[in-house]
């Protein structure tokens, strides 16, 4: 994918703007969680959504709409409307955001078509691009009407699970777009084991933060506050066998299969690099050697001290187990974009 060296510039600008913007977009996320902002606007409104309440009488109509819904009914009546107000405002700027990456990205898009930056080549994928983000949109609608009816007091973990992973895939295809851009065939390092290690390591650490949306919509963290041991058990269960039909909606059991795989990830990622050590890497690959090992380690100490500070949790109060939950999920994004490099620099040997 080659462009001239002014087109390549301004293109990588704009793929690293959307890169950065959904990064903040995903911690935002988080912070939507965390602050259990999620189920405070009731309406999905493309446009009129971009202001919110700007006088009494608007934000008493909008407190309103929240009362009806089964999280205040049973969680938060006692809410004032200075408390929903916080907590509207994150919801807001979570989705104000969305919007704004999709004017930066519309906007980038014509500008750049019409400046002929773009090979012709690359105007479908970025098309796809726009899609899935639209797409994701939609998921994130979809996942917050799971918690305004019926009895649910916080939106279903299945379709927050979805909604992070869409918004990972997103960050990723940008992310290879990027890279196609700034790296040629010369950075390669033609290796087909570990190009096998790359896929299989990435393909753990994509189940393994699907997981991990599971822990934080079923708020698994505190129901085994303990390590190493499980509640003072290194088998949690009753029998020898997992209760995989209730694989995504037992806490104890996701709580299980997220230690196991991070565990894997582990001695895998630590495996890999020593492997890195004894083969001959080019020079992007040989620089950033380290790096996924040193991630995957500050990942789980992240994992254990969240544990440990879960206990501590204050309804309405952000916390050190909120720091420490929003840390750890940026550094398993930071791993998730180191490794899709890893897979885009290790390629296939070449006979």
């Amino acid at each position: 994918m080659q462009l001239s060296q002014q087109s390549s510039k301004w293109v990588i600008f704009w793929l690293r703007t959307g890169i950065v913007m959904t990064i903040i977009q995903i911690a935002l996320g988080g912070i939507t969680r965390l602050t259990g902002s999620g189920l405070s606007i009731t309406e999905w409104d493309v446009i009129t959504g971009v202001l919110p309440p700007l006088n009494q009488e608007q934000w008493e109509a909008a407190f309103r709409q929240y009362q009806q819904t089964p999280q205040f009914q049973l969680i938060n009546y006692h809410f004032t409307l200075p408390d929903f107000q916080f907590i509207f405002f994150w919801e807001w700027f979570h989705r104000l955001w969305a919007r704004l990456i999709g004017v930066i990205f519309a906007v980038g898009f014509i500008l750049l078509l019409s400046g002929r930056h773009f090979k012709k080549s690359m105007v479908g994928p970025l098309v796809i691009l726009f899609l899935l983000g639209a797409l994701q949109g939609a998921v994130g609608w979809i996942m917050v009407k799971s918690g305004l009816s019926g009895d649910a007091i916080y939106v279903k973990p299945t379709r927050l699970a979805l909604h992070f992973v869409f918004a990972l895939g997103l960050l990723c295809y940008t992310w290879w777009f990027t890279l196609q851009l700034q790296w040629g065939t010369e950075s390669f390092t033609n290796n087909t084991r570990l190009r096998s290690w790359v896929i299989g390591l990435l393909a753990l650490l994509i189940v393994q933060l699907a997981f991990g949306a599971l822990m934080a919509g079923h708020k698994a963290a505190t129901a085994a506050a303990t390590w190493p041991t499980i509640n003072g058990a290194w088998w949690p269960f009753t029998g020898n066998q997992l209760p995989w039909k209730d694989v995504v909606n037992n806490p104890i059991l996701i709580h299980f299969i997220h230690r196991l795989f991070a565990y894997t990830l582990l001695i895998g990622i630590v495996y890999f690099t020593i492997q890195l050590y004894r083969n001959s890497l080019s020079k992007p690959v040989a620089f950033i050697k380290n790096w996924a090992a040193a991630l995957v380690f500050f990942q789980v100490l992240l994992g254990i001290f969240s544990l440990f500070a879960s206990k501590g949790i204050v309804p309405g109060k952000w916390g050190w187990f909120e720091w420490l939950a929003q840390i750890h999920q940026l550094t398993g994004m930071a791993l998730l974009l180191l490794m899709v490099k890893l897979l885009y620099l290790i390629r296939p040997a070449t006979r």
